[in-house]
């Protein structure tokens, strides 16, 4: 029997073996699931780009009021703030991302979104949450709703934050930079989930203790050159060329530079130069992203790669004005670090509560996520910590077993995860986050 065999079947014993602790959450969730998958099914079929997120945020913001928090829209554009404040005692925040990408949908759902619009690129295209951000919606409310019906439960502050633009990687500072520690109590720790096309049953728990989830650099590097006939290159300083040796030097910065031991990424993604078959451009540009882990080992790749294109076009005989231009974005999203110790305690509360088998630690990844400004922000303040809930259905997953089929990945058009798996597990692990780290008179 295969990892993911056994996987599997432990998980079929899930509905069973769960501690009896966690029969209190789930039976109260159990009754909200119908009214949750009809709010994720109406955020899937209505989603919005990033900081366009108005009628989402509206949607949602009524729903928060209901519950008797006290809510503040607007906040870093399209973004809102929900607070509960419940006696003294730690403040929790608590986090979902609502924007959806210009991806057109592919999964045959009957809910699937038909929206279209017209993002920076100018270019009109369909809209889909493929990165499920419908679901941590529908979760974050779901969490809403069982934190409301137990304030005798917890004591504290609970600000529950519904962020715009994290697929830009903007969302979170422009909140930040909004007053979102300034206008509202500052949190003690800070807690989000995100669905995973993981090798896991859905609604598996991964955690990752440490850095989960890389620094995200986007760079722009001009190369100038002198251009000229095709047949005369003798006349030219190839721009092309120059940018290909770049290209190419480029991967000793990370297989030469860097510490084997110490994850490092640079992609070339985009590469244009020219307009016909016999003409040297005079110049060329490249795109690149860039991943790491801590500022040390960002700082060595983005002076590499300015090191490497200064050097490469002085060997190809460029003046000091001609040498290439490299352009760092700024800002760029921060790698996200879990505090270990306060991944592990909150770990240990869920697998009381959902049982050993369905919470596993999973290596870190290069992918990024703006969460991490959250930390970032108050490091010396707030503890924090983002997990992942697998999403693959189990039709997927007998289909990577026995077959080899790969599984479809976040941003995928054809991304269509189990929601009412992650749905319900996103909710009752966010509730008993927060209900462990607020217990009522410090007990």
């Amino acid at each position: 029997m295969s990892n993911i065999t056994k996987t599997i079947a432990a998980a079929l014993l899930l509905g069973t073996a769960a501690p009896v602790m966690a029969q209190d959450l789930a039976t109260s969730l159990a009754e909200d699931m119908p009214g949750l998958m009809e709010l994720y099914r109406d955020l899937h079929a209505h989603p919005e780009l990033s900081f366009e997120e108005t009628e989402t945020a509206a949607k949602l913001s009524k729903r928060m009021r209901g519950l008797g928090f006290e809510v503040t829209e607007n906040v870093g554009r399209t973004g809102v703030v929900s607070v509960m404040r419940n006696g003294d005692g730690p403040v929790v925040l608590l986090r979902a991302d609502m924007d959806g990408l210009p991806v057109v949908e592919q999964t045959g759902l009957p809910f699937a979104s038909k929206v279209t619009a017209t993002p920076a690129s100018g270019v009109t295209t369909g809209v889909m949450h493929a990165c499920g951000h419908d679901t941590h919606m529908a979760g974050f409310i779901g969490a809403a709703q069982l934190l409301a019906e137990r304030k005798d439960e917890w004591q504290g502050t609970l600000v529950m934050v519904l962020q715009p633009a994290e697929e830009l990687g903007l969302g979170a500072l422009a909140m930040l930079e909004d007053g979102l520690y300034t206008r509202f109590p500052k949190p003690d720790y800070a807690v989000a989930f995100h669905d995973a096309a993981a090798p896991a049953p859905a609604g598996t728990i991964g955690f990752t203790p440490g850095y989960a989830l890389a620094n995200v650099d986007s760079v722009d590097i001009t190369v100038k050159g002198i251009g000229g006939h095709g047949a005369y290159p003798q006349t030219t300083v190839d721009p092309v060329v120059l940018a290909s040796s770049i290209v190419m030097k480029l991967q000793t910065v990370v297989s030469r530079n860097s510490n084997p031991l110490d994850p490092a990424v640079i992609t070339v993604g985009s590469f244009h130069a020219g307009a016909k078959h016999n003409i040297i451009s005079d110049e060329a540009k490249l795109q690149l992203t860039v991943r790491s882990y801590s500022d040390e080992s960002r700082k060595q790749l983005l002076d590499g790669i300015r090191r490497v294109a200064r050097g490469e076009a002085i060997t190809a005989g460029l003046s000091e004005e001609m040498l290439p231009v490299v352009t760092v974005e700024d800002p760029y999203t921060p790698s996200t670090f879990n505090d270990p110790d306060f991944t592990q305690n909150v770990m240990t509360g869920f697998r009381d509560r959902f049982g050993e088998a369905r919470v596993m630690e999973w290596p870190a990844v290069m992918g990024g996520e703006d969460f991490s400004q959250f930390r970032r922000a108050a490091p010396d303040d707030v503890k924090s910590l983002i997990f992942w809930i697998s999403g693959t259905p189990a039709e997927m997953l007998t289909a990577l077993e026995q077959e080899g089929t790969p599984l479809p990945s976040l941003h995928s058009p054809f991304w269509a995860p189990d929601a009412e798996a992650v749905v319900r597990t996103g909710a009752e692990a966010l509730a008993s986050a927060a209900l462990d780290l607020m217990p009522r008179d410090g007990g």
